[in-house]
């Protein structure tokens, strides 16, 4: 899937994972009390790595986008919902480099690793997102620094739950498509 991005089953998985994205926020989200913005635990990050590792990073990034965006837009956090889009963007490049240097090996270590570097990079990029959300309601920066730190426990939990869980939903997802798309 990963080398035919134009073909009509790349875009009908990127529209599949894009809904199984936004149904994994919404089915499933645990708010957190916090100092910046109303972050909640949940699986759409997890879900947004499984699609960019199997569709690629154009596909998979327009799924990431297409969910996690979707849903903040559609559930009351459209004032910040750019900031989630262009968390995906930097995931999805960096988690595709990655993936790209490992000549698209997907061995058990691999996904495991690319997981991993799923939930630091969003761990990083939440803790910016954070920082740009304290400033633009009005607070200074040494202030947004620590509100974004403190505001991390919700990104730690994902970010583990990533860690975990996308490679079990990885193979998962990658032998139920060999099995009902046929492909290699």
């Amino acid at each position: 899937m990963r080398k035919d991005e134009n073909s009509l089953q790349a875009l009908v998985m990127t529209g599949l994972f894009a809904a199984i994205i936004y149904i994994g926020i919404w089915v499933l989200r645990i708010p957190v009390p916090a100092m910046v913005g109303r972050p909640f635990i949940h699986f759409g990050n997890t879900l947004t790595a499984v699609a960019i590792l199997l569709l690629g990073y154009r596909n998979g990034m327009l799924a990431g986008i297409i969910g996690l965006g979707g849903f903040d837009i559609l559930n009351g956090y459209a004032a910040t919902s750019w900031l989630t889009m262009l968390e995906v963007v930097v995931v999805a490049s960096v988690l595709s480099a990655i993936f790209k240097g490992m000549h698209y090996e997907d061995s058990k270590k691999n996904i495991i690793i690319l997981a991993i570097v799923a939930g630091i990079t969003k761990i990083f990029t939440t803790y910016c997102v954070s920082i740009i959300e304290a400033l633009m309601v009005g607070t200074s920066l040494k202030i947004a620094y620590v509100a974004a730190f403190v505001s991390l426990p919700a990104t730690l939990i994902n970010s583990l739950s990533t860690a975990i869980c996308t490679p079990i939903l990885y193979f998962a997802f990658a032998r139920g498509a060999k099995k009902v798309l046929k492909i290699n």
